[in-house]
């Protein structure tokens, strides 16, 4: 009976603890990512937010962000930290790897293009 119990609390656990963990945008958030190309080093994301929509928790590799359309966007991170964002048409950025949740906190739709990068092993 123990084992049935304990089993049983594992599965609850760790079926509370899965949908905490960031995944990827594309497949928890498919509004607002879309592929627009993939290989074996990058995938092209195209990201479109309507005035005042928002995402959910996700991650990304790193990455290099190229904004469409002006903006302005506001980042939760995994801490509770909030990060304001506001872009320019035109503006090309790095952006590390990490988890956030994205919003669009403008009155406007924006649009950018994120080219992320895929780990590779070192050629020997």
């Amino acid at each position: 009976m123990w084992r049935f119990a304990l089993g049983a609390i594992t599965v609850l656990l760790f079926a509370a603890v899965a949908p905490a963990r960031a995944q990827d945008p594309v497949k928890v958030d498919s509004k607002h990512y879309k592929v627009e190309f993939e290989n074996d080093e990058v995938r092209v994301l195209r990201i479109t937010y309507g005035a005042h929509e928002k995402s959910v928790l996700h991650e990304h590799p790193a990455a290099i962000a190229v904004f469409l359309t002006d903006g302005q966007s506001k980042f939760t991170f995994p801490d509770g930290k909030t990060q304001d964002a506001p872009f320019k048409a035109g503006t090309t950025m790095w952006t590390p790897a990490g988890q956030h949740l994205p919003e669009n906190t403008g009155d406007k739709p924006f649009e950018l293009i994120l080219v992320e990068m895929k780990s590779k092993a070192p050629a020997k």
